[in-house]
């Protein structure tokens, strides 16, 4: 079993890794966040320790480290603890959730926030830094900016700014409902954290749905589920919670609205094969029917 790096130009996941790694650094060097080594290289070791042993399991013919080390960094962003064992619960949850809860070749939820939800429910020493990153309105548009090449390469820009704009339309809409000032509203988007989420969570192409009308749909759904937990329900961390519990009805609103499976580092293939796509059917899909891919 080799290690498989593509050397396609094009692929994402080679903008996305080096943005996190350079918001991170960010983060630890410009902001001081309370990043501990020892809990960051647990996370990563978790991940990406799961990511091979993963592999070996499934007999796929190529490590590929770079989903895994995106899940990594992006739980090195979000998540905070002081517990070893919790970073490297975390690590775990991320990946195996990729392998082993799956739906026609397509992942069921986003690693990075089924990972935060688990560690928040299974432990009590895991949180979500949301005021870290501050409001800093200068950031934020470098944050955006940034995540705009990922998601232009990704083809995923759409879901984002779909999401943008209705969870903006609820927000600023509750805020004349009550007559509340406007800056309450802009405040709650001008975090990093929130920003990491519009661009780097909720856009992932391989748990949101196949078509442009799938995606703006689902972060409706998203948006809408995110501020009834907030203002309703009064739970922290509702963006994470609602990504996670809308995430099923993806397959429904693929069923409603059909599209072309997205795959890393080519063009959509349109569906020829019973539901798996030329990549699937080379890697896994022969092997482990109803599975698909595991990348």
């Amino acid at each position: 079993m080799g290690v498989r790096i593509s050397q396609a130009p094009w692929d994402p996941r080679h903008f996305q890794i080096a943005v996190l790694a350079l918001l991170l650094a960010y983060g630890a060097l410009g902001l001081d966040f309370e990043i501990r080594p020892a809990i960051a290289f647990g996370v990563v070791l978790a991940a990406l320790g799961s990511q091979f042993v993963f592999t070996r399991l499934w007999k796929l013919p190529h490590f590929d480290p770079r989903s895994a080390l995106i899940s990594a960094l992006s739980l090195c962003l979000l998540l905070r603890t002081t517990s070893l064992s919790t970073a490297l619960i975390a690590g775990f949850l991320a990946i195996g959730s990729k392998f082993l809860l799956r739906y026609r070749g397509k992942h069921c939820f986003n690693p990075t926030a089924f990972a935060l939800v688990g560690v928040l429910l299974l432990t009590d020493d895991a949180w979500v830094s949301a005021g870290q990153w501050g409001a800093a309105p200068l950031f934020g548009l470098a944050l955006a900016g940034f995540g705009s090449l990922v998601l232009w390469r990704a083809r995923r820009s759409d879901v984002t700014w779909a999401f943008l704009g209705s969870y903006a339309a609820l927000l600023f809409g509750r805020a004349l409902w009550l007559g509340d000032p406007l800056a309450i509203p802009l405040h709650a988007m001008e975090s990093g954290a929130f920003l990491i989420f519009a661009f780097f969570m909720i856009s992932d192409p391989r748990t949101t749905p196949d078509s442009r009308m799938g995606r703006i749909a689902f972060a409706a759904l998203v948006a809408t589920g995110a501020i009834f937990i907030r203002f309703e329900l009064y739970h922290t961390n509702a963006l994470l919670w609602s990504l996670v519990i809308c995430a099923p009805l993806v397959p429904l609103i693929d069923r409603i609205f059909e599209g072309d499976r997205y795959e890393w580092g080519d063009t959509p293939r349109k569906d020829h094969h019973g539901g798996k796509t030329d990549v699937e059917k080379s890697d896994l899909g022969d092997l482990l029917p109803g599975l698909g891919a595991a990348g």
